[in-house]
């Protein structure tokens, strides 16, 4: 016969009360501050055209392009394999994805830039281009044909091309507007951020734009780029980038590491600027811890080096961007940037094997946290919550299949959903 233990307690209710009332203010500030991962389908690229060089079928062409490279320089599975060092198992499921990826959704998040990209031209000109590209993202999400995230990357907030900016990010807001409504996929970027204050500055224009079309407040979000030592470390040694995620009162959507300015400015030669540089890989460490909970993901940059030439020429270039992607998954930076159509291949080759070679203990493990099975490795509800976001991009990306990740886990989305997210 069992027995049944005496349970006894020293401190009152009301001390129990009085903790409560006091780390009350610290409770609303977690939450405010620290929402968590929103759980909505995070791009694995963003890909950016010129605004004088976006068209209707944009989108499809750098699919059709991609397509040509790999039929060209790796025409099927085995030489997929050999130049990236598949393993022989992956090769021909991650070739087999890839093409499908590249004829059904070549692009997941497409940036029309007015930066860097498009650089300075008349206001009539570029007063053009921003409305056409309000127009041409309208139809193309009426018909069915546009990424599923689309929007522009205006100039920068600071003086010399600011007012060129805002006037851009005015127009092609009224366009959508006026065409019929901001589309649910819509994306802005704000680029070369210094400064908390030109992120306070967004997020004044965003609020104003809001009350003269009656929209929702917060309905307007944007991602911040991260090109400047100063968006890093601040005059008195602070970390800036944090104090920016703060500054967007919840409308920063996500961190982008801009690969060359950032290299640039902190005085990196050219012959050594890349994403896995020692100052890339210690920007966007600050960036993942500021962003971390709060629910603003990290972008990687990306790679100069284009896909282009001779078939070895194409190679080498694919093996440097295969290796950077996969070095950016395993330090959980799950979305870059893809610079030409012919990084498209390995970008999704890279995506494809990461997620497929980790498939099958990714879901042991979590099937067996599931049934409280036990096993050689003991997890937790954190780990919990890694194995399922796991499976659940792979899922979103289209490395993986709803019917075999539910085969190997017993799990349905709705499951892995509720383990992904975070409990307070």
């Amino acid at each position: 016969m069992d027995r049944q233990e005496k349970v006894v307690t020293s401190l009152a209710g009301s001390v129990v009360e009085a903790v409560g009332a006091s780390l009350a203010p610290v409770d609303a500030e977690l939450a405010r501050r620290y929402p968590g991962d929103p759980g909505t389908r995070q791009p694995v690229h963003t890909v950016y055209v010129p605004g004088d060089d976006f068209t209707a079928d944009t989108v499809r062409t750098w699919g059709d392009r991609a397509l040509d490279a790999l039929d060209e320089h790796a025409p099927d599975a085995a030489s997929l394999a050999r130049v990236l060092g598949l393993p022989g198992e992956l090769a021909g499921p991650v070739h087999e994805r890839v093409r499908a990826k590249l004829a059904s959704e070549p692009v997941e998040d497409l940036r029309i830039d007015f930066e860097d990209g498009y650089g300075a031209r008349s206001d009539a000109e570029e007063d053009e281009d921003a409305a056409r590209a309000a127009r041409l993202v309208h139809e193309a999400y009426e018909n069915g044909t546009a990424a599923p995230y689309t929007g522009i990357r205006m100039k920068c907030l600071e003086a010399a091309v600011r007012d060129r900016g805002i006037r851009t990010l005015d127009i092609f807001l009224s366009g959508l507007m006026a065409a019929g409504g901001l589309p649910a996929g819509l994306v802005l970027t704000l680029p070369k951020v210094t400064y908390a204050e030109q992120v306070t500055a967004m997020v004044r224009l965003a609020e104003e734009f809001e009350k003269a079309h009656a929209l929702e407040p917060g309905r307007i979000g944007f991602e911040i780029q991260i090109e400047t030592s100063q968006s890093i470390l601040a005059a008195d040694g602070t970390a800036t980038v944090a104090r920016m995620i703060d500054a967007a009162g919840g409308r920063a959507t996500g961190l982008h590491y801009g690969t060359f300015d950032y290299s640039a400015c902190v005085g990196v030669s050219a012959a050594y600027q890349s994403s896995d540089h020692p100052a890339a890989d210690h920007a966007k460490a600050v960036m993942q811890v500021a962003a971390a909970g709060t629910g603003v993901r990290v972008c990687d940059g990306s790679t100069n080096v284009l896909p282009v030439g001779p078939t070895a020429q194409v190679h080498e270039a694919w093996r440097l961007h295969y290796g950077l992607t996969r070095r950016a998954l395993a330090r959980a930076y799950y979305q870059g940037w893809d610079m030409h159509p012919a990084h498209l291949p390995t970008r999704y080759a890279a995506v494809y094997a990461f997620y497929r070679e980790g498939l099958e203990p990714a879901a042991a493990r979590l099937a067996g946290y599931a049934a409280k099975a036990g096993g050689a490795v003991l997890d937790e509800p954190a780990t919990a919550r890694a194995l399922s976001g796991y499976l659940l991009r792979g899922l979103d990306c289209g490395a993986l299949d709803t019917d075999e990740v539910a085969r190997l886990t017993g799990l349905g989305r709705a499951d892995l959903e509720s383990f992904a997210i975070p409990r307070r």
